[in-house]
């Protein structure tokens, strides 16, 4: 979601003295100004660039009077401060533009550069304006000041005498009487009488406060430790019309931080973990909805070490929360408890020689513009000695630190979440995991109007693999494709605010403050608006998406004061003359694409769908828009701002089986509406007449009205859908995945009858089915069951600075942080949960229809490892264990046998006894793999045997395995066996021999043995290359001259025994005249065939019948028969065939000399 980027920047402030250090900042309302507060000095920032503007000093007399400066609070319309000081004052600072065309640090250019023609908006966008500071007003409230918070035109101060005062911001207290909190009532919930239980101490006053719009009330921490949340029950603000809520559990408030779009109000507590409460919307009781806290598992040594909580803050598009405690550290979480980041573990607590750091204490912090910094001021607490004697040092001043982010593009444009691809932007890049456009393809984009795209492009993605390419494309190398946005954009748009990608992949378009721009892959160009004025006069407010060639957008038009929805060709020139404009009756907030449809959500609560077509009118291709229905959701939605995303899906409640059409499986059948993390759906009413298809008008079909809405999950942050069909994997791509933060994902799983049945009535046709995984999902790729994300990575620089002068350098204090790719399959978990509810045939036709997958053995070893893992190792009896389920499930596949041992081999021996206990006697898995001639498999059982029975057992199954392997010359094997069978007999069987997984390449040892009694054979080993003789060291078996292979330890009965099983397949080659095979088999282990054919000479030698020895001779090495003699009835020579056979025969000898070679 939000990944750190880089080093921080350091800031430096001019500073005379250590007393003047930073201690607070606080952003205005967008984010382009920042107050820093030092004790007797307010100082404003810009943003971009990061530089000081003004500063105003308090004198010396005037800061006797009201003490050090604390907090700083902006009006709405960033033109005025108000800084809370230590004695009970309130300063108000006017902010003014200085008169005249005044700016600070001007860039300057070179003469007849593009920047110099004029550009609007130009300085106002790139340079720093130039402003002044003046205190206009003094308020004193004769009590210290606890908190602060601006409330639309008024400012609300707590005050340590327990009072509420709202005041104007011109100073002036409106009349209004202060509110004393000992007079509002606090009960469980807002249903209970209005006669509440009172705060009954004379001495509790609010801690801290903030104000939530969405709730229209104040989270509120008092100095007792309690929580609780003020509203108004009716419009005024005073004390008989307020009323307050709060939990009984909650007893060490420090601070809170509220979440306007999802409504949440998050406390740090004293403990060091952060509750996240909810406001029930019918007894207005607060629920605890999750919390934020290190685990031991993760963070041994520091989990119950952090200190209180200091400081929570929310990012500025709602969508992550960042934690700091009081003993230092940072952390970073998405909005229902997924952790992103922490910094007191890893390259960010230690050192590259293991010494631990000091965490970074943080006294005050605040989001830049778009989330893309972080503004930091550090504590220094040791160090201060340190400053003070040496205060020219550039690392120990006291300063502004800047972490830097970038984030997933879900956070601010969700329409993205029915894309395949990874997309994540930063301040001035964009990174993909797409790799280049110009060599891959996306092969699942199966789009209906792919025909129309231009030939040029048509041709670079026609060839290849459709499976492989999309899978390899999209998983890909761990790498990053960086897009540099164009400087010429960012310089008069910056922040950039949305981003989207296409379905190919190939295309990208950024919006930053005005207009947009796109960028090819292929051409590696930005396009840009030709005409500046036109990109300036329009603002996007409700995001962007890409159909097809086309580029659909929602945005104001500030000429006519008007909303609209417009359409721009990715082909044509970035202009209005080429745009479809259609014009728009409410501002619009959210924005999709579903195959040909688009659906808009409007500050009205209402919902419009509009259809969208391709049309050519003479050499300009453009795209017209029509509305095709409205849905008012004004009565299901409070607040138009709580809506996280809307799409367009075709999941329903029934499955395409018990539609009553086939195709209405494929139409837009639902609207998915994620509200504050309340997942609401709203499916089409087909309970009364259905229009046909074949009837209906295209340009003028009538839509189905939607049902009342039906909520299918809480604490919902992104939902994934797709819009395309596949038989084989209907499972799959008619799903629905959800990402739900700390609770993991859940996947709404379509349920299918086997063979077409007709399904039970009384039985539900979809199933939500929620797992965890170990990285934060950006996308999901449905057909090849994995998901897509991304996970911060760091590397340390600090033995680079070795000298003492260097030990506060950023790169010192902090690692390098780098985004890494990462994925992970999760088909596993949605098998497994279905066996837990018993629905094994579903989960048999899911694993089925993905039997195809390279990845798919290792589904099932990990669904058996981890069940294993789990019931193996529980302290508690299980009353209904599932690994007899599972092991059941998998004797389904033809992988059975290799994914047991698989299993087995990578788990703790201790474990081995339950494991078989479920699949199965290993003697009885061992001959079903000799059955099945899967020897490999077999000699992995040989493993687990050898530890689980005794000796002799092993020994048994040991010469069943080499008997088949020296029949079938599987000879790596062989070389195996015959070290484990001699580890056997000598004792050494506590280190078992590794199985090989795969062949190895066949070795050269048995050329040793030849190389001086054969020329022929010699000759054919000296052509060999050296290389080959070294792989005789890498064997199991003892390398040295097959001569004195077998004499040195000639009188162990091991091995006798073992050269009696060698003797024995000898002898049978021998007696079948497979020279051939008996010649691989001396070469290959090392076999003393020169005394044993002496030994055997009268024996199995001896040969019998010559006429079928010599005919199994000449076929074995594939040697022609003798040649007719000359007396013959027709002579060979005659006619010139001698020549013709003469060749026939040199290439057998050819060929018999390069297989004997090979072998």
């Amino acid at each position: 979601m939000y990944f750190l980027s880089g080093w921080p920047k350091r800031l430096l402030c001019p500073l005379e003295s250590l007393a003047e250090a930073p201690c607070h900042v606080q952003s205005d309302p967008q984010r382009t100004f920042f107050a820093v507060l030092a004790p007797a000095r307010l100082s404003i920032w810009y943003s971009r660039p990061s530089v000081l503007i003004v500063t105003y000093k308090e004198p010396a007399k005037s800061s006797s009077q009201f003490g050090s400066y604390k907090e700083a609070e902006w009006r709405p319309d960033s033109k005025m401060i108000a800084v809370s000081t230590a004695n009970g004052y309130i300063l108000f600072f006017h902010i003014t533009s200085t008169r005249g065309d005044k700016y600070l640090y001007e860039p300057v250019y070179p003469k007849g550069s593009p920047q110099m023609k004029g550009t609007p908006h130009f300085k106002e966008e790139q340079c720093a304006p130039a402003l002044n500071l003046e205190m206009k007003k003094i308020l004193d409230l004769q009590s210290p000041i606890m908190s602060l918070q601006s409330v639309l035109e008024d400012l609300l101060v707590a005050t340590s005498d327990g009072l509420l005062h709202l005041i104007h911001w011109e100073g002036m207290t409106n009349g209004r009487k202060a509110i004393n909190l000992c007079t509002v009532p606090f009960s469980v919930d807002l249903q209970s009488s209005r006669v509440g239980s009172f705060l009954g101490f004379a001495d509790v006053h609010i801690r801290d406060m903030e104000y939530c719009a969405t709730l229209d009330g104040f989270a509120v921490v008092f100095n007792d430790g309690k929580v609780g949340f003020i509203t108004p029950v009716s419009s005024r603000f005073t004390a008989e019309q307020l009323h307050g809520v709060w939990p009984q559990d909650v007893v060490d408030g420090t601070c809170v931080a509220v979440n306007n779009k999802y409504r949440l109000m998050a406390f740090g507590c004293a403990s060091g973990s952060v509750q996240v409460y909810t406001i029930d919307n019918t007894t207005g009781a607060m629920l605890l909805s999750h919390k934020l806290e290190l685990t031991a598992k993760q963070y041994p040594d520091i989990w119950n070490k952090t200190g209180a909580v200091k400081l929570v803050r929310w990012s500025p598009d709602n969508s992550v929360v960042i934690v700091t405690w009081e003993y230092g550290g940072l952390s970073l979480w998405s909005v229902f408890g997924a952790q992103l980041i922490c910094t007191l573990g890893g390259d960010f607590a230690y050192r590259s020689d293991g010494t631990k750091k000091d965490p970074l204490k943080i006294n005050s912090m605040s989001w830049g513009a778009e989330g893309y910094h972080l503004w930091v001021i550090s504590g220094f607490g040791s160090q201060n000695t340190e400053i003070e004697s040496d205060p020219n040092s550039i690392g120990k001043q006291p300063g502004i630190l800047l972490f830097q982010f970038i984030k997933s593009v879900l956070t601010v444009n969700p329409c993205m979440s029915n894309q395949e691809q990874v997309l994540l932007q930063g301040e001035d890049r964009l990174y993909l995991n797409c790799g280049e456009a110009s060599q891959t393809q996306n092969p699942r984009s199966c789009s209906a109007h792919s025909e129309h795209k231009p030939s040029q492009e048509k041709n670079s993605f026609a060839d290849g693999g459709l499976e492989s390419q999309g899978l390899s494309t999209l998983l890909g190398h761990r790498h990053w494709h960086v897009v540099q946005i164009s400087s010429t954009y960012l310089e008069s748009n910056w922040p950039i605010r949305f981003s989207a990608i296409d379905k190919l992949g190939q295309n990208i378009a950024v919006v930053g403050k005005f207009g947009f721009a796109h960028y090819s892959l292929l051409t590696k160009k930005w396009k840009l608006f030709g005409n500046i004025t036109q990109e300036q006069n329009m603002i996007v407010t409700g995001g962007l998406a890409w159909w097809n060639d086309f580029i659909v957008l929602a945005c104001y038009n500030i000429n006519d004061r008007q909303e609209e929805l417009r359409v721009y060709l990715r082909t044509s020139n970035l202009d209005n003359a080429f745009a479809h404009v259609t014009k728009a009756q409410a501002e619009t907030l959210l924005l999709s694409v579903f195959r040909d449809m688009v659906i808009v959500f409007r500050a009205d609560c209402s919902i419009c769908l509009y259809s969208i077509e391709r049309k050519s009118d003479g050499p300009n291709t453009t795209a017209g828009i029509q509305v095709l229905q409205e849905v008012s959701m004004s009565r299901y939605i409070p607040h138009p701002f709580l809506v996280v995303s809307v799409t367009l899906t075709s999941v329903s409640t029934e499955n395409g089986i018990t539609l009553k059409m086939p195709q209405q499986a494929r139409d837009a059948e639902s609207i998915m509406l994620n509200l504050a993390g309340q997942l609401i759906m709203m499916q089409r009413d087909r309970s009364g007449p259905q229009i046909r298809e074949k009837d209906s008008n295209p340009n003028q079909r009538k839509l189905l009205p939607f049902c009342p809405p039906v909520v299918l999950a809480q604490s919902v942050e992104n939902v994934w859908t797709t819009c395309r069909a596949n038989k084989q994997k209907r499972h799959l791509l008619e799903a629905l995945w959800l990402s739900c933060g700390g609770a993991g994902m859940k996947v709404w799983l379509p349920l299918f009858p086997r063979d077409h049945r007709k399904p039970h009535s009384f039985l539900s046709q979809r199933i939500m089915l929620p797992f965890h995984i170990n990285i934060y999902p950006l996308a999901v790729l449905f057909e090849d069951a994995l998901v897509l994300g991304a996970v911060n990575d760091t590397l340390l620089y600090d033995s680079l600075y070795t000298r003492n002068s260097a030990r506060e350098q950023l790169e010192v204090l902090f690692p390098f942080c780098v985004v890494e790719r990462t994925s992970q399959i999760y088909l596993h978990h949605i098998l497994r949960q279905l066996l837990v509810r018993n629905l094994g045939e579903q989960a048999l036709l899911l694993a089925q229809s993905c039997s195809t997958l390279p990845y798919f053995p290792h589904v099932l070893e990990l669904m058996l490892h981890e069940v294993l893992e789990e019931e193996a190792t529980s302290r508690e009896p299980i009353p209904d264990p599932l690994l007899p389920t599972v092991a059941k499930f998998i004797t389904e596949f033809p992988l059975f046998l290799q994914t047991v041992v698989h299993c087995a081999r990578k788990t703790e021996y201790a474990l081995w006894n339950y494991l078989f206990a479920a699949v199965g006697n290993p003697k009885d898995l061992f001959e079903e793999c000799l059955m099945a001639q899967d020897l490999d498999t077999a000699a992995s059982y040989l493993i687990i045997l050898q530890n689980m029975e005794v000796p002799a057992v092993s020994r048994q199954h040991a010469t069943l395995l080499f008997n088949t392997a020296l029949e079938q010359g599987k000879w790596d094997l062989c070389r195996h066996m015959i070290r484990f069978l001699k580890a056997i007999g000598s004792g050494e069987s506590e280190t078992p021999p590794s199985t090989p997984t795969a062949q190895e390449p066949s070795s050269s040892g048995g050329f040793e043995f030849f190389r001086n009694r054969s020329i022929s054979l010699s000759q054919s080993a000296e052509n060999v290359p050296a290389s080959k003789f070294s792989l005789q060291k890498t064997l199991s078996m003892p390398s040295g001259p097959s001569g004195k292979r077998w004499s040195k330890d000639s009188d162990c009965a091991e091995n006798m025994y073992i050269d009696m099983m060698l003797w024995r397949h000898a002898r049978r080659l021998l007696e079948e005249v497979r020279l051939k095979d008996l010649g691989c088999f001396a070469a290959q282990l090392g076999f003393e065939l020169i005394s044993w054919l002496c030994k055997e000479r009268t024996r199995a030698a001896r040969v019998d019948n010559f006429v079928i020895a010599l005919k199994r001779l000449h076929r074995d090495f594939l040697w022609p028969l003798p040649i007719i003699p000359v007396s013959s009835i027709s002579s060979p020579f005659k006619n010139g065939k001698f020549r013709t056979g003469n060749a026939n025969f040199v290439s057998l000898v050819q060929r018999e000399l390069y297989l004997t070679l090979s072998i």
